[in-house]
């Protein structure tokens, strides 16, 4: 069973996948895609699922600090959504607070330049809230 983690934005997707035995996320790949339109990446996405064999798919959900739910995270309910009826598999939302800023650190502790950044941190964030999944799933 492998699973995909998702981070969403308006232009980009972060996709990550775990190995088949559910314990590590490897970053694969950004989709450039147009965020209002909701199935823009359906392709891709179908090509990926299939390639990977995956069976389950965890979303990135964006709380405020607060906690409450603003804009992206309404946006991100919408796409579960979408989603579980495009796909037909179990979907999890995942709370992201403060995941981009974490892979951003990671980047430029790898003292990565800022445009090689700008090309790889979607998909290191959803490495991040692939792998916070797995890590509490394991426990």
């Amino acid at each position: 069973m492998k699973v995909m983690g998702l981070d969403l934005g308006s232009k980009t997707i972060g996709v990550a996948v775990s190995d088949a035995l559910g314990w590590t996320a490897q970053g694969i790949k950004t989709i450039q895609w147009n965020g209002s339109d909701i199935t823009s990446a359906e392709q891709e996405l179908t090509e990926i699922i299939k390639t990977h064999e995956v069976t389950k798919t965890v979303i990135g959900f964006p709380k405020n600090m607060n906690g409450t739910i603003g804009e992206r995270g309404e946006f991100s309910q919408t796409f579960k959504v979408y989603f579980e009826d495009a796909f037909g598999m179990e979907t999890v939302l995942w709370d992201e607070r403060l995941t981009t800023m974490a892979a951003e650190r990671v980047l430029l502790e790898a003292d990565m330049s800022r445009k090689k950044r700008k090309k790889v941190i979607d998909k290191m964030a959803a490495t991040l809230i692939l792998q916070s999944y797995l890590d509490s799933t394991t426990i």
